[in-house]
């Protein structure tokens, strides 16, 4: 069948369901949080309806036109500048928010831009008792109007429908009434410049920065009427003129039953938001997260380590002798199960933390971490990447474009690194079972209780580096945090678990090519030593003490060993700096490799190793040591590089990783110094 070809743009506010839309028109599994700022750049993904190939870009939520953040001008100049390239704009406009909705929407229509409006989340509004007249707004707005329930796929298939029926209206008259004392401008203007728009050359001159192709527009102008206008003024002024219009058109297709009842969201929100019990309600949610980190994890965890262990076995059995078999059953196995194991823990946090954002509850810790982030220099914004780098770093510096302020965005980009990471699950996690003893206080495990003192850790380091920064880095201005708190909804259970999945696979694929990588690097110098016999180049299938891979590891000892690490921790530490998850896989391979090593599973084989004075290799000074290394190093080449890219600067780059690389030096040699 021949198939045309068409591209659409998903527009609208931040925290609409644009993006649940995209991935229930697309198929796909895209999450992006319920706070502003999240989805940082546009998506796009396609579908075939009815014989006809449509490519849909999930464009950033923007409240307005005018852009004032790197984040918002995206949005902003491929909506201008790629008009001819799209079809039409599908607009979704949240039914609880219809009035905020419609700024957006009608500076979109008076662009001349093809548009079909999608109503969405209309259970909630009639919850409330809010009743939408939508052939009455369909009229008003002179635009085709559809009525969803996105979360649960409702009226989607309609919205393809009429996609391929290109029911997209263009406005042909703009209902924007420039003012008085501007009119003249914009009509010299319109001449010169030969545009038919009108309000094109409006938003020209209201904008601060560059928004669309027609550049000469400051060269119409003379100096006196550059002077003249103050951009901001102009965005005020149209506001104002909008909202008065808008104002009109809800009057006439909105009604509400007069007995309104006070809702969940109400009623939740006077305690989870509150100053006191607000923020001891969200410890208490932590504190249940990381105890089912541990106790729902330790099963599933337990199975495939003793699957690897088999695997191992049952390869070392089958195969002769030789090199194949000590790579395959002592560096490959061991090294790839080493981080696999730890998929289950990843994926119950993840999955959390999804369902935290899918009830709306994670804005209400937004809104509680603005407060309390203030006094520390931090952007009311930078909570969005904070919060974000609990997951990874590289998206969450991403999400830094939607912060307005140049330095309050590069003080949010240097110390967001230092936020619990899930690659640093596994390593807190391996050293949490190695020195935290297995008992209880009130119910809840000693190893929850050090894993949340870890992420705490984390985001105490961010708020101390943001308050030196904010010394060293003078600001010339705040901007503040402006956000919709969304109402409780029922989280997507099932739809949450198939993105867990989909993420943990990505971690165990993305991790798990790094580490077969590193696996064969260290079994082939871990195989090898210096020749015995003056004939050969160099000796092989050594003992590991008698590796070049010993003799690496040992030459480093001098600066290692006041932080209480032997050669074989040094070897971890060197490798993680690609990846810090790969630490784990360097010491599964290595205690695989080590024959004088008792059997069992690699954590017994670590718990049980002794330095040559008898000493517990893994003891607790060593075990804090090693966390306290891991909290603050930058040992992650890919968020380098997002770093720079998002920076430009060599200079702050280079900054921040010798600045957490010396602070994990130092306070590990601190903290091991101290407990020893």
């Amino acid at each position: 069948m021949n198939t045309s070809n068409k591209q659409i743009l998903l527009v609208g506010n931040p925290n609409v369901g644009k993006s649940t839309v995209f991935n229930f028109l697309c198929g796909k599994k895209q999450k992006t949080g319920n706070y502003a700022g999240v989805t940082v750049a546009s998506h796009s993904g396609g579908y075939e309806y009815k014989g006809e190939r449509v490519e849909v870009i999930d464009l950033p939520g923007s409240y307005s036109i005018y852009p004032s953040s790197e984040d918002e001008a995206i949005f902003s100049k491929y909506l201008i500048d790629e008009q001819n390239n799209y079809s039409g704009v599908v607009y979704i406009l949240e039914a609880l928010s219809i009035k905020r909705g419609l700024l957006l929407f009608q500076q979109i229509q008076d662009l001349g831009i093809p548009i079909i409006l999608v109503v969405n989340q209309i259970d909630q509004a009639q919850r409330r008792g809010i009743t939408i007249d939508i052939a009455q707004l369909s009229k008003e707005l002179n635009v085709t109007v559809l009525q969803a329930n996105a979360k649960l796929n409702q009226g989607i298939e309609e919205l393809r429908d009429e996609i391929h029926k290109q029911s997209f209206t263009k406005s042909e008259t703009v209902s924007f009434d420039i003012p008085t004392e501007h009119r003249g401008l914009v009509f010299k203007i319109l001449q010169e410049t030969k545009e038919e728009n009108q309000y094109k050359v409006w938003t020209l001159l209201s904008s601060d920065t560059y928004l669309g192709k027609l550049e000469t527009v400051s060269e119409q102008m003379n100096n006196y009427e550059v002077k003249c206008l103050v951009p901001k003024r102009l965005q005020t002024q149209e506001t104002i003129r909008r909202y008065q219009e808008i104002d009109k058109i809800i009057g006439k297709v909105i009604s509400k039953k007069p007995q309104f009842k006070e809702l969940l969201t109400e009623k939740l929100d006077k305690v989870l938001v509150h100053q006191f019990w607000g923020y001891v309600i969200f410890g208490f949610v932590l504190l249940f997260i990381f105890q089912s980190v541990f106790f729902l994890a330790e099963y599933p965890m337990n199975w495939i380590s003793d699957f690897f262990l088999w695997l191992s076995g049952f390869v070392n059995a089958q195969l002769p002798a030789g090199p194949v078999n000590s790579l395959l059953a002592n560096g490959i196995i061991p090294g790839v199960g080493g981080i696999v194991v730890f998929a289950p823990q990843i994926g119950i946090l993840l999955y959390f933390l999804y369902l935290l954002e899918d009830s709306g509850y994670m804005s209400r810790v937004i809104f509680l971490m603005d407060r309390f982030l203030r006094p520390f220099g931090l952007n009311g914004k930078s909570i969005v990447p904070l919060v974000s780098g609990t997951a990874c770093a590289i998206p969450a510096i991403m999400s830094t474009r939607n912060i307005e302020n140049v330095k309050e965005r590069l003080i949010t980009i240097l110390v967001t690194p230092f936020m619990t990471c899930s690659a640093r699950l596994p390593v807190y996690s391996i050293i949490i079972g190695l020195i935290i003893p297995n008992k209880f206080f009130i119910g809840i495990s000693y190893k929850a209780l050090a894993l949340m003192a870890m992420y705490f850790l984390g985001f105490f380091t961010s708020l101390m580096a943001s308050l030196i920064l904010k010394k060293i880095i003078k600001s010339k201005g705040t901007s503040f945090l402006v956000m919709d708190l969304p109402s409780y909804k029922m989280p997507l259970f099932g739809y949450d678990f198939k993105i867990v999945l989909g993420k943990v696979w990505e971690f165990i694929t993305g991790a798990g090519k790094i580490i077969f990588l590193f696996s064969i690097v260290i079994w082939f110098f871990s195989y090898i030593g210096p020749k015995q016999n003056p004939k050969d180049f160099v000796a092989t299938d050594v003992k590991l003490e008698n590796s070049y891979l010993a003799k690496m590891g040992k030459s480093i000892e001098p600066a290692i060993a006041p932080l209480g690490y032997d050669w074989k921790m040094g070897v971890g530490i060197l490798t993680s700096f690609v990846a810090r998850e790969v630490f784990v896989g360097t010491m599964s391979t290595l205690y695989s490799l080590d024959e004088e090593a008792p059997e069992g599973t690699i954590i017994d084989k670590m718990r049980s190793d002794v330095k040559p004075n008898g000493e517990k290799v893994f003891s607790f000074a060593t075990g804090i040591s090693i966390l306290f290394f891991y909290a603050f190093a930058m040992q992650c080449v890919s968020t380098l590089a997002v770093v720079y890219r998002e920076t430009k600067s060599w200079k702050w780059t280079m900054a921040q990783l010798f600045g957490m690389s010396g602070l994990a030096y130092v306070a590990s040699l601190f903290v091991y110094q101290i407990l020893k």
